[in-house]
C-alpha cells in the first residue's frame, strides 16, 4: 500500500442487505460500494469469501481457492432467465432482517442453483469452457470432493469409503464419471461466484474502492485442499492428522483455543519453492487488491497439539518456515500489498519478522485499555504506533466498542477516559471519541466495523471465538447506513487528512 493516508469500512460480504435472507453480489453490494464513496472511504475490508460448512466460519472453508455459492446473486440468475421471480419468492430464507438463518439458506439455496445451472447450457458458453481450463489447477479437486461429500451425505472426507479418501485411481475416475453432472453443478457455481464477484470488485475500483480480502494462516481439515494434497500436512499413512492448530491458554481462555486444522509439513513446501503458498497468495490478488493474513505469527513459530486432544493446553510452540516464505512470493509475484495480522502476545523473533517483511501490522484500540491482554497493551497506544500500521477500533473477533466499553471493568473505562482526557461524554457515545482517536493517529490506514460507526451493542457481534451456534449471523439492515452518517464519516476522511 502507498503511503497515504487512508480509511475504511469493515463489513462481511454475508452481512450485506439482501433480499434472499444473506449479502451477496446483490444490487444492494453496489449501493454499499456507493455509500462508501459517498462516506470518503477509500477501502472496504470483507471476511474470507470461501465456502462454509459446519458452524458457519469463513475460517474453516472446504477449500481456500473457491468461493461460496452462497454469496451468487439470484436476482442477476432472475435476469439471466435461468431461474423467476416466483421460484425465489417461494423460499424460506428466514425473516430476519438484521441476521442470516444459515440452516435455511443452505435448504434453500442450492435447489434454486441447481436449476439454473440445469436451465443454463452453461458446457455450451466459452468463457467457462475457459475458466475450466484456467482454474484447473484447483477446481478439478474441489468440484469432485464437493460432489462425492454429496454422495455421502455432506460427511467429512475422513469418513468416506477408503478407496475415495485415499484416493485411489479407480475410484477417482469411478466417480467422476458417476457424478459428472454434479461435479459440473459445482463448476458452474464457481464460475457464477467469480463472475459476478470480478464485476462487483470492477465496480468499487472504478470509485476508489480498494477490497481488503483475508485469509486464514490454515486450511480446514474437511477441505479439498487436504484431500487433495495430504502431503502437504502433518498426517499420517491413513491420511488422519497428527497434530492440529489452536493457540495456547491465555487471558481470554483459560484452556486455550483449540482450532482442530491440520498443520503444514514445512519441510515439504520449503522443498517445492513454496509453490502451493505462491498459487495459493495470486490466486488472492486475482480477488481482491490487498491482503490480510490472519495469524502471521504462526509463520515464525506455530502451537502444535496432540490430535484428539479436547483442549489446547497441552500443546507446544515449533518452528515455522519465517521470511523464507515471503521472500518465494516476492520472488515469484513481485511487490504484494499484504497486512500482517500479529494480535495478541507477540515474542522477539515475531516483532523482527513482522519489521522486515515490510508488511503494516495490526492496532486495535480495544487492546490498549484490556488488561486480560498478554503483557504489550502500550503498544496498541496511539502515541506508540508507527506509520506503517492499520488500525481497527475491533474486529470480527471482538466485543463491538459499545458493548466493549460496557463490559470491561470500571478501572479500564477509567483509563479510557484519562487517554481521551474526556470525563463528560455518556458511556453509550464514548464509541464517536475512539473512532475519533483511531482516525487522528498517525496510522497510513483505519478501518472501522460498520457496526461501531452505527454504534451498536453486542448483540451485532460479528464472532465470539470458541462458542457455535451464534456467530457470522450479524446483518446491516436496508437503510441503516444513512446519508447523515456518510456526511460525518466524509468530514472526519477529509479533517485527519485521510480523504
Amino acid at each position: 500500500m502507498a503511503n497515504q493516508r487512508k480509511c475504511g469500512v469493515l463489513l462481511p460480504v454475508s452481512s450485506l442487505p439482501s433480499k434472499y435472507g444473506i449479502g451477496c453480489f446483490s444490487k444492494s453490494a453496489y449501493e454499499f460500494v456507493d455509500a462508501l464513496k459517498e462516506a470518503g472511504q477509500s477501502y472496504w475490508q470483507i471476511l474470507p469469501l470461501g465456502p462454509t460448512g459446519y458452524g458457519d466460519s469463513p475460517y474453516q472453508s472446504f477449500s481456500t481457492f473457491a468461493g461460496n455459492p452462497y454469496f451468487i446473486s439470484l436476482e442477476d440468475l432472475i435476469e439471466e432467465g435461468v431461474l423467476t421471480q416466483d421460484e425465489c419468492d417461494s423460499v424460506d430464507f428466514g425473516n430476519k432482517a438484521d441476521s442470516v438463518d444459515y440452516a435455511k439458506i443452505y435448504n434453500g439455496r442450492f435447489g434454486l442453483l441447481r436449476k439454473a445451472y440445469e436451465r443454463s447450457n452453461i458446457s455450451q458458453n466459452p468463457e467457462f469452457c475457459r475458466f475450466q481450463e484456467e482454474q484447473a489447477y484447483w477446481l478439478k479437486d474441489y468440484a469432485l470432493f464437493m460432489a462425492v461429500k454429496g454422495r455421502f451425505g455432506g460427511s467429512p472426507w475422513s469418513e468416506w469409503a477408503e478407496d475415495i479418501r485415499l484416493r485411489w485411481q479407480n475410484a477417482l475416475d469411478y466417480y467422476r464419471r458417476e457424478l459428472y453432472f454434479d461435479i459440473e453443478f459445482q463448476e458452474y457455481m464457481q464460475f457464477k461466484f467469480r463472475q459476478q464477484w470480478h464485476k462487483l470488485k470492477a465496480y468499487a475500483n472504478e470509485r476508489g474502492i480498494r477490497i481488503i480480502g483475508d485469509i486464514p494462516i490454515y486450511v480446514a481439515m474437511d477441505s479439498a485442499d487436504t484431500w487433495a494434497s495430504p502431503w502437504l500436512f502433518k498426517l499420517d499413512e491413513k491420511n488422519r492428522p497428527t497434530q492440529v492448530a489452536g493457540c495456547p491458554p491465555d487471558g481470554f481462555s483459560a484452556t486455550g483455543q483449540l482450532w482442530g486444522n491440520p498443520l503444514y509439513n514445512w519441510d515439504v513446501h520449503m522443498e517445492s519453492g513454496f509453490d502451493w503458498w505462491v498459487k495459493r497468495i495470486a490466486h488472492c490478488f486475482a480477488m481482491y487488491d490487498v491482503v490480510r493474513i490472519d495469524h502471521f505469527r504462526g509463520f515464525d513459530e506455530y502451537y502444535a497439539i496432540p490430535y484428539g486432544d479436547k483442549t489446547a493446553e497441552n500443546g507446544w510452540w515449533e518452528k515455522g518456515p519465517g521470511l523464507e516464505l515471503f521472500w518465494a512470493v516476492s520472488q515469484r509475484l513481485g511487490h504484494k500489498d499484504i497486512i500482517a495480522e500479529d494480535l495478541g502476545f507477540m515474542t522477539d523473533s515475531v516483532k523482527w519478522m513482522v519489521g522486515e517483511s515490510g508488511y503494516p501490522n495490526m492496532k486495535v484500540i480495544e487492546f490498549a485499555f484490556d488488561q486480560r491482554d498478554t503483557g504489550n497493551a502500550s503498544d496498541y497506544l496511539p502515541h506508540n504506533y508507527p506509520r506503517n500500521c492499520v488500525v481497527y477500533t475491533g474486529t470480527h473477533d471482538n466485543e463491538t466498542l459499545v458493548g466493549w466499553f460496557k463490559d470491561i471493568k470500571a478501572a479500564e473505562r477509567k483509563m479510557v477516559r484519562d487517554y481521551l482526557h474526556n470525563y463528560h461524554t455518556p458511556d453509550n457515545e464514548i464509541y464517536k471519541d475512539l473512532i475519533t482517536l483511531v482516525m487522528s493517529s498517525v496510522a497510513d490506514l483505519c478501518i472501522i466495523p460498520m457496526q461501531d460507526y452505527l454504534g451498536l451493542d453486542n448483540r451485532a457481534r460479528m464472532n465470539q471465538p470458541s462458542t457455535l451456534g451464534k456467530n457470522w449471523k450479524w446483518r446491516l439492515k436496508e437503510g441503516q447506513f444513512p446519508k447523515k452518517l456518510r456526511r460525518e464519516m466524509a468530514d472526519m476522511a477529509v479533517r485527519y487528512g485521510r480523504y
